[in-house]
């Protein structure tokens, strides 16, 4: 079975693969034999999951933290809906 997994560090692709076994094929890490593992180029990955993200151009959503609110101005009960972004 080949698999590629994009990760930071080859322990860190083991690990993923140990979960994803265990989670797809309920197998137990004594179980599973590891071959042989390498880092690719860019051009040698062959999976459509690991291919998407070299896409230069990618975006990812900004995460903006909420300020906390006072402790007393909160309340347990809103009349309005929170305000989930700062202007």
């Amino acid at each position: 079975m080949y698999k590629e997994y994009r990760d930071v560090t080859i322990n860190g692709a083991v690990s993923q693969m140990y979960s994803e076994m265990a989670g797809r094929h309920r197998a137990q890490p004594g179980t599973i034999q590891i071959i042989n593992t390498a880092t690719l180029a860019p051009s040698q990955c062959k999976r459509d999951h690991v291919l998407e993200m070299h896409n230069s151009s990618l975006k990812y959503p900004v995460i903006r933290k909420v300020p906390l609110v006072a402790k007393r101005l909160r309340t347990t009960f809103k009349a309005r809906r929170p305000m989930t972004f700062v202007r």
